[in-house]
């Protein structure tokens, strides 16, 4: 059994992104040139500081947040004790009278205790001891960090402005992109990275985000604990900022966590001859972090009921509609999260598909809930009118007690019942807005398309797009419930974890041990259902759900226009490419005429997007329009596809690299329409990139530039996520369904690998489906001739790790489950791959 085993190795030529030469390279740079920045040990933490910092607006801003979070901590607690032991209630609700006399005028002051009292009454009370040594030793720790922290940003501070030429002032006003841009180009100087010559946006991304593409792999591969089905409930996900410390804490930076330091994965955990007991070693840790966190769990618990109770209770008296407003859960960012996503880049994507998930969430109105809701408020607001109206003539009535506590109920009563009264100019379009929030969000379950009127379709997007008021009521339950779900759940996939961590874990020179899927290579975890068919030797096992390898690769090259991919990479970007751009021709002379059902989508007052209109029904690629607006909707823009596929194509790494920053006249505008679409669009901006100069007309330039390419970035990425999920999947479905019809069919070469268990290893002849599959045993042994059933399950997969070639077949409405075919090539014929597109014919 040995040898089936899948040991850790260095990374392969394949997805090494240096330039040629320098796989081995050591920099060697004399003492006398050395500058400050010279071999920087840890540029993890480095370039995490350098984006922190940009994100907070310079270092003013972010030292102000982190003594406003140290003051916050102090106040929570001290007035949460004083609250409890320093107040007589009794005289603040008029049950007992001040200096035993009705005619005194009562104070806030008389309502507080003398010292010595409060005093007494918490030195006497055990538990607020408790609470408060807790409470010391954490505000200890935070600030001992806090010091440490200000010491680091202070470096980061002097490295803006000594090394990146960006004084504090001008930062808040710099894209990222333009920062990491510089970044790069220092690199030649200072040599910061002495293992590589040159410094890429991908080694950067992986540094910045290299335990986050961890989490966001393990989620699309479904292996955390972080779905149950429960009674009355059905489906349900939990998983909350707490949840997610713990697994950050036991995989990656805790005491004996799986990582010796920032950039390494300990060494034992490379080999898979010790699986088991690192399994062992790993459900041990688990038990006992689950054990602290059950022991920890009541002082969690009040601070997280305090910390909300002082952060919602102004919210929710000053708007009480507010619990019924919506928010992306924390899964919903993980599982919408392209690989290599820097946290602004998701925000922005997210937020642009803010207020269609809400409208669409809305179409979900329940007619009975909504004739209650409508009753409540009339006769909720006629006793309301009456008690304004009373106040209004004489505000003695006001005095009278309870008549304040009724009017603040009926108010809040009145808001939210009006929340589940939908609006009467809504029309009820669910497949519309489905699609406008794809253009956004790039992932959606197949089995979504056609069936987003459904209830069901419904409960699964509210697991992404869920009520403040569930996030809340989670945040609160999580210290009671992740001490179970770590119990109880994650120590069974301890074996699994092990061996992902194994099996996709590469280092990459330069750069450190990092996830293979976040190589974004399409021929190691590429699936075939997404456009990577024929290219992709990726097993079951191996394969990215929802296309997230795929997607994931347009995402980055299209927000790091100057990266170069590798050449397989490169391949699958330029081929996508050109079949929106065949996509768009064959479509050119059809006109998207306005869709009111769509206008009905968008409120006005949002933003003209240059993809709202792209989304109105299934049209051509190629007529696109930017919007409502009279100065721009009469003409049709399509954002550069007819000039070279898109509006960035001068800034793709497939023609040549441009510096981001330059003069506005000397951007790419597709035709006539940029004069429009400055005036109209450059203000809406994305993110925390989207900032507003205040002064300067060359800053001010600079920044409509920036704006402007962002949004070509983000609807250049919206068109081919919706080809991929609109136009490709359906043709792919098609011709697997075409396949399993005529099994005479031959497929490329390059069959993928698949991880079978040796444990159901059946005779030559005994294939359910007649046929037999070549076998490679171990890394490179002999390879004989085997039928072998498919695994089942992902732990089946992950259990043995042996890669064997066989030809993996998607269902025909399963995208790459378990449910596949093997067939031998003995039984196929030469077949062209990728099949014709039916729209070009």
């Amino acid at each position: 059994m040995a040898h089936f085993d899948t040991e850790y190795q260095r990374l392969e030529a394949s997805y090494n992104d240096s330039p040629p030469g320098e796989e081995n390279l050591l920099v060697h740079v004399p003492e006398g040139s050395k500058s400050q920045w010279h071999h920087i040990e840890n540029l993890d933490l480095f370039f995490q500081r350098i984006y922190n910092l940009h994100q907070k607006n310079g270092f003013t801003c972010m030292l102000l947040g982190e003594i406003f979070e140290l003051v916050q901590l102090v106040f929570v607690v001290a007035f949460t004790v004083f609250l409890a032991n320093c107040v007589d209630y009794d005289i603040l609700f008029a049950n007992k009278l001040v200096n035993h006399t009705d005619s005194a005028k009562v104070t806030l002051p008389d309502a507080f205790l003398p010292v010595d009292v409060c005093s007494a009454r918490i030195r006497d009370n055990v538990f607020v001891i408790f609470i408060l040594v807790i409470s010391g030793v954490f505000w200890l720790h935070r600030l001992v960090k806090f010091i440490y922290n200000i010491c680091c940003y202070w470096e980061i501070r002097s490295f803006y402005i000594n090394a990146l030429k960006l004084s504090m002032a001008d930062l808040p006003y710099f894209t990222w992109q333009e920062v990491q841009a510089r970044i790069v180009e220092i690199q030649k100087e200072h040599q910061i990275c002495i293992h590589k010559k040159e410094l890429t946006e991908l080694d950067i991304y992986h540094r910045i985000l290299r335990f986050k593409n961890y989490m966001v792999a393990m989620i699309n591969k479904s292996l955390l604990p972080i779905r149950s089905r429960l009674p009355f409930l059905g489906d349900v996900v939990f998983y909350t900022r707490g949840l997610k410390y713990n697994f950050e804490l036991i995989f990656f930076w805790g005491p004996s966590s799986l990582f010796e330091n920032e950039w390494s994965l300990k060494t034992e955990y490379k080999r898979g001859g010790s699986r088991l007991e690192l399994a062992d070693r790993l459900s041990s840790r688990i038990l006992w972090i689950g054990i602290a966190n059950l022991l920890l769990c009541p002082v969690i618990l009040i601070w997280q009921i305090l910390y909300a109770f002082f952060s919602y209770t102004e919210v929710i008296k000053r708007e009480p509609g507010s619990l019924g407003a919506r928010c992306w859960s924390l899964y919903g960012r993980f599982y919408l999260r392209h690989f290599n996503e820097l946290d602004h880049e998701l925000m922005s994507r997210l937020s642009k598909g803010y207020k269609a998930s809400s409208k669409y969430m809305n179409c979900f109105m329940s007619p009975l809930l909504t004739v209650v809701a409508k009753n409540v408020v009339f006769f909720a607001g006629s006793i309301l009118a009456v008690l304004i109206a009373l106040t209004i003539y004489d505000e003695d009535v006001l005095a009278v007690e309870h008549v304040l506590t009724s009017i603040t109920l009926l108010g809040v009563c009145i808001t939210v019942c009006r929340s589940f009264i939908p609006d009467k100019h809504l029309v009820f379009c669910p497949e519309q807005l489905l699609k406008v929030i794809l253009a956004h969000i790039h992932y959606m379950p197949d089995h979504w398309q056609g069936n987003a009127h459904r209830y069901e379709t419904r409960d699964e997007f509210a697991q992404l797009f869920q009520y403040k008021a569930v996030f809340i009521l989670e945040e609160l339950l999580s210290p009671v419930i992740t001490p179970f779900i770590l119990i109880f759940c994650l120590r069974r996939k301890s074996l699994e974890i092990i061996d992902f961590f194994r099996n996709f874990t590469v280092e990459v020179v330069g750069v450190g041990d990092t996830c293979s899927f976040a190589q974004m290579d399409v021929r190691q975890h590429g699936h075939p259902a997404w456009m990577s068919a024929g290219r992709t030797e990726a097993s079951i096992y191996q394969q990215a759900e929802d296309g997230k390898t795929e997607l994931s690769l347009m995402h980055f090259a299209i927000t790091n226009p100057r990266w170069q991919p590798p050449r397989e990479s490169t391949t699958f970007i330029s081929q996508l490419k050109e079949k929106v751009q065949r996509e768009a021709a064959c479509g050119q002379q059809g006109v998207l005429h306005e869709n009111h059902i769509l206008t009905s989508t968008q409120s006005e007052s949002e933003p003209h997007s240059l993809i709202a209109n792209l989304l109105a029904g299934p049209p051509p690629l190629g007529s696109l329009h930017l919007g409502r607006d009279a100065s721009v909707s009469n003409h049709a823009v399509d954002v550069g596809l007819m000039e070279g596929t898109s509006a960035l194509r001068s800034f793709s790494p497939l023609s040549g690299s441009q510096h981001l920053r330059g003069s506005f006249a000397s951007t790419r505008l597709p035709r006539g329409d940029g004069a429009a679409l400055v005036g109209g669009r450059a203000m809406a901006g994305s993110g925390a990139d989207a900032r507003t100069a205040s002064s300067g007309s060359s800053a001010w330039e600079g920044q409509l530039n920036s704006m402007v390419l962002s949004e070509y970035a983000s609807t250049e990425m919206s068109i081919h996520a919706l080809y991929i999920h609109e136009v490709w999947t359906p043709t792919m479905h098609c011709f697997v369904q075409e396949l399993h019809r005529s099994p005479r069919r031959t497929v490329p070469e390059a069959v993928p690998r698949m991880y079978v268990p040796s444990a159901v290893t059946r005779s030559s002849t005994s294939s359910s489906h007649g046929g037999s599959c070549p076998v490679t045993r171990g890394t490179g042994g002999t390879a004989t001739r085997a039928a072998r059933v498919l695994p089942t399950t992902m732990k089946d997969c992950a259990t043995f790790p042996g890669p064997t070639p066989s030809l993996v077949l998607p269902h025909p409405t399963k995208r790459g489950r378990c449910c596949t075919t093997p067939v031998s090539a003995a039984m196929v014929e030469p077949l062209v791959w990728p099949p014709p597109s039916p729209s070009c014919r």
